[in-house]
C-alpha cells in the first residue's frame, strides 16, 4: 500500500499509547488483580477469565477503567463462586481509583512532534473510551492546546470514522490518522479510502491484536521519538510551512 503524504492536511492521533503511555497501567493493575486471587485458582486461569469476561461484557460497559474494574469484579465473583469478601472488593475498588489517578506520562518527544505539526496541518485527536477519563487525561496531559478538534468515541468503527470527517467536513483522501492499534485506528481508517500510519506500542491489549500477516502488511514507523521520521515521511523539513485549508 502506498501511502501519499502530499495530500494530507489533517492529522488525527490516537491518545492512549499514541501519545501517553495506557496500557502499562492496565497491565499493572491486573497482575495486582490476579494476586488477590491466587489464593483461589491459579494465574493463567485468572488471567484467562478476566479477559473473557472483559471481551463479554464490552457490548455492556465499553472501553476504559470502569468497564475494567466491573469485569475485574465479576470475575472475582465467578472465580471464588461468591466467597470474595467485601474488603477484597474494595481492594479491586481502590485499584481502580489508583489506575484513575495515575498520572499522564507523554511518550517521548510528542509535545515536540505536535509543535512542529500545530498550523501546518489540522491536529485532531480521535480516542475511545470513558468520557470522563479521556477528558481528564486528555486536560492533565498539557498537549490538549495543540488540536483543533478532540473526539471521544464509544468504539473505533469505520462508521464512527466516517461520521467525524463528515461533521468537520474533512474529506478521507486528505486524512491521515496515526495510531498504535492497527484493529482500531489503522483497518477502519483505511476502509473508508483515508490514509493511517501504525506506530506500535511494546505492549498491545489482546482484544487489538492482529495476525502477523495482517501487522506487516501495513506501513509502520518504529516510533514518533524523533520528529524527523514524521517529517521525512510526509516530505516535510522543520522550515516548511504548508498551511492547512
Amino acid at each position: 500500500m502506498t501511502l501519499k503524504s502530499s495530500q494530507i492536511q489533517t492529522i488525527a492521533f490516537d491518545a492512549d499509547d499514541t501519545l501517553w503511555r495506557n496500557e502499562d497501567i492496565f497491565i499493572h493493575a491486573q497482575d495486582e488483580f490476579i494476586n488477590l486471587l491466587l489464593s483461589y485458582h491459579d494465574e493463567a486461569y485468572i488471567r484467562s477469565h478476566l479477559g473473557e469476561v472483559q471481551i463479554n461484557n464490552l457490548e455492556h460497559f465499553g472501553y476504559g477503567i470502569k468497564g475494567f474494574t466491573l469485569s475485574m469484579i465479576e470475575t472475582a465473583i465467578e472465580l471464588t463462586e461468591g466467597r470474595i469478601s467485601g474488603s477484597e472488593i474494595h481492594e479491586i475498588i481502590q485499584l481502580a481509583k489508583c489506575m484513575l489517578a495515575s498520572p499522564v506520562e507523554l511518550l517521548p518527544n510528542i509535545e515536540q512532534v505536535l509543535s512542529q505539526l500545530k498550523g501546518q496541518f489540522r491536529l485532531l485527536v480521535i480516542t475511545k473510551g470513558d468520557l470522563l477519563d479521556q477528558e481528564s487525561k486528555l486536560a492533565r496531559s498539557g498537549v490538549a492546546d495543540y488540536f483543533d478538534a478532540i473526539e471521544i468515541v464509544s468504539d473505533k468503527a469505520a462508521e464512527a470514522y466516517q461520521q467525524i470527517l463528515q461533521r468537520h467536513k474533512f474529506s478521507a483522501e486528505n486524512f491521515l490518522m496515526v495510531g498504535n492499534s492497527l484493529k482500531s485506528d489503522i483497518l477502519p481508517v483505511l476502509d473508508i479510502g483515508a490514509q493511517a500510519l501504525h506506530i506500535p506500542y511494546h505492549s498491545t491489549w489482546d482484544h487489538e491484536k492482529v495476525t502477523d500477516e495482517t501487522l506487516l502488511r501495513y506501513p509502520q514507523l518504529t516510533t514518533l521519538n524523533d520528529i524527523s521520521e514524521l517529517l521525512d515521511w510526509l516530505n516535510l523539513s522543520p522550515l516548511e510551512n504548508k498551511k492547512a485549508v
